[in-house]
């Protein structure tokens, strides 16, 4: 298979999965070892990831006009960034103490991978059965304390499977934000920080990109973004009515299925 249409096949996935609560690292780290795809240092993986959050931004693009317009005026709109950039600072200094360590180690153990993904779904299908009543319906009113420890929750996104929105939303979620609020602050959060994760990978791998690793990360990266525009909308819409129990059962059955492969011999 050319490599361009397995660069487009991740591209998808990676659309996909990104703001779902099932991984996406995770998703890619599997797509790759099915496809027989090389991406050395993971550097693919991250940076077409920035394809997804161009699409949030497009969807959002007018709240986010909204927000920057009123940083004068608006408090509401004060607090929200503020939220953003105090939830974004634990995995910023968690990812530069222990980046190294994930992709060399975590990121290549479809075990913990399986197990991050099993133990997800266990944590999702508690909350959603025992969360309290939510008291924040509004994702620009989140208080800065609650969004710090939202940011603790991202952080567990270091280990491939655990998901970063799956670790936002089930934080937030616990803290008494309802469903569609604490999703759409994670869509937020992811903004900066994937572009930190995009502009931390670039600079590294500046010396690797070759023209056609440059035409690969182009195809995923288009591809990505396609994908998540049309996959956000939709997932909003379903979590309000229908919440994430179906995502946790995903998880579960993809984490189990994985462990039952590496048994038998996958690596």
């Amino acid at each position: 298979m050319p490599s361009l249409v397995k660069a487009a096949i991740l591209g998808v996935i990676q659309g996909v999965t990104e703001f779902l609560p099932v991984s996406s690292t995770a998703h890619l780290l599997i797509g790759n070892r099915l496809l027989g795809y090389d991406d050395p240092g993971g550097v693919f993986t991250t940076l077409i990831q920035l394809g997804s959050i161009f699409a949030v931004m497009w969807l959002y693009r007018e709240k986010i006009a909204h927000v920057v317009a009123g940083l004068g005026s608006d408090p509401d709109a004060r607090n929200f960034a503020s939220s953003v950039i105090v939830a974004v600072i634990p995995l910023l200094v968690a990812g530069a103490l222990f980046s190294t360590f994930v992709k060399r180690v975590l990121q290549g153990s479809l075990t913990i991978i399986a197990v991050a993904f099993i133990v997800g779904g266990v944590v999702i299908l508690i909350v959603e059965r025992l969360r309290p009543q939510p008291e924040l319906l509004d994702a620009e009113r989140i208080p800065i304390g609650r969004a710090f420890t939202i940011g603790l929750g991202q952080t567990l996104a270091l280990i491939p499977g655990v998901s970063r929105s799956g670790g936002t939303i089930i934080a937030a979620m616990l803290l008494r934000v309802d469903r569609a609020a604490a999703a759409e602050f994670s869509f937020f959060l992811a903004m900066p920080t994937m572009a930190a994760a995009f502009a931390h990978d670039l600079f590294e791998a500046r010396h690797e990109l070759s023209a056609g690793r440059v035409e690969e990360i182009a195809v995923g990266f288009v591809l990505a973004f396609i994908s998540s525009a049309l996959v956000v909308r939709p997932f909003l819409n379903y979590v309000r009515n229908h919440g994430f129990g179906p995502f946790a059962w995903y998880r579960i059955a993809l984490g189990a299925a994985l462990l039952a492969a590496v048994a038998a011999g996958w690596s």
